[in-house]
């Protein structure tokens, strides 16, 4: 059946070189690369291959990488990592990915809120580091999640240095690492994190960037991999894919941003235009990546219109794929200050790198349609 794939934000197709360049891992090298033997060698050299290739994606050395199972790990291994390191506080922003909400939370941390646009407020940020001794560490993503909004971090950066010098910036870059030079936008970040399946890698496979003298205590411990930050056989047919991932995406970042950009814009114009009492979720003027376009519809409710848009070919979401079948508004909207009433109504469309043209033209033939039969749905119900 015709459709178009509009989840790339939860999760998009690993490229073909990508697993081109994983399938002599999985069949035929089976060593472990803490072994001695030459086949755990030559396992142990893929590693460091990749290493050096995820290094350059954010503009660190191969040393400051650690392999991680993906974000989510990554996220709580630099959040629980400073807190056991140092015994201070984390503080975040109050749209982060659970990832980071929760480990903060757990550890008696400090949530500060955004602006309308979902940036963090710097003004509510220094408040905070004046007023609470012992933070050691403020988690700002790169870029959300939900709406794709970007934060300045130079400027938090300089924030942290202002009230708390001794406190390590991390960011949640999972987001940004398609559509934003992570070796400017994360260059004031100590912590930065990634995973494979949001730009072209495979699933299972993440890096935490900890860049020299950042105060780090392992959360998983055993056999004393990646220096002893992250115990576990690594998973070398899977960072394998990472790093390939890395190398594509630092090659035709540039081009694919110019691409998908304009096939985002030109969905979100149609949509606006072409559905009644819609508007964009995210200021107009507010830094955002190119891929994702948010928008809220008066007078819906979002899982209705996911049934109808899946049934007509269109996969997209909600929100964050981690809170799907939630009844709740998005922690993200609300902290942004979307009414719930339009919060019910909205709906996130991502692109990737294998967005096309196609992919736009079905979605603003089927929303619109969508929208209109729930309207009319709803009119009926009311009127008897």
């Amino acid at each position: 059946m015709e459709g178009a794939y509009l989840d790339h934000a939860a999760s998009t197709p690993a490229r073909p070189e990508v697993v081109e360049a994983m399938l002599p891992w999985l069949a035929d090298h089976p060593g472990n690369p803490s072994g001695s033997h030459a086949v755990a060698r030559a396992a142990r050299r893929a590693i460091d291959d990749a290493r050096d290739l995820v290094a350059a994606l954010v503009g660190a050395g191969p040393g400051d990488v650690v392999f991680t199972s993906g974000g989510t790990e990554a996220d709580n291994l630099a959040v629980d990592g400073v807190v056991r390191a140092t015994g201070g506080l984390p503080a975040c922003s109050a749209v982060e990915h659970p990832a980071v909400l929760a480990p903060v939370a757990d550890a008696g941390g400090i949530v500060v809120p955004t602006d309308a646009g979902g940036r963090i407020d710097l003004g509510a940020l220094a408040e905070v580091l004046s007023a609470v001794d012992g933070i050691r560490l403020v988690s700002v993503m790169a870029a959300n999640n939900e709406t794709g909004v970007c934060n300045d971090l130079d400027a938090v950066a300089a924030v942290l240095a202002e009230g708390a010098h001794e406190a390590v910036l991390h960011t949640d870059a999972v987001q940004a690492v398609a559509w934003i030079d992570l070796t400017v936008a994360c260059r004031a970040a100590g912590l930065v994190s990634l995973t494979g399946h949001k730009f072209g890698g495979p699933k299972g496979a993440g890096a935490l960037v900890v860049r020299s003298g950042v105060p780090l205590a392992p959360v998983l411990r055993g056999g004393g991999q990646e220096r002893e930050r992250r115990s576990g056989t690594q998973n070398v047919p899977a960072i394998v894919g990472l790093g390939e991932a890395a190398r594509l995406v630092v090659a035709d970042r540039d081009a694919t941003v110019t691409r998908v950009g304009a096939l985002r814009d030109r969905l979100e114009a149609g949509l606006l235009a072409g559905v009644p009492d819609s508007r964009r979720t995210v200021p107009y003027g507010t830094q955002r990546t190119p891929a994702i376009a948010h928008v809220c519809f008066d007078g819906i409710e979002s899982e209705a219109l996911l049934f109808l848009l899946e049934r007509d070919g269109v996969s997209a979401s909600a929100g964050a794929s981690c809170a799907s079948g939630a009844q709740e508004p998005s922690h993200v909207l609300a902290a942004m200050g979307v009414d719930r009433a339009s919060a019910v109504g909205s709906l996130r469309l991502s692109l990737g790198h294998g967005s096309c043209d196609g992919d736009v033209d079905h979605a603003l033939a089927v929303i619109p349609a969508a929208v209109a039969r729930l309207r009319e749905h709803d009119r009926a119900v009311g009127s008897r």
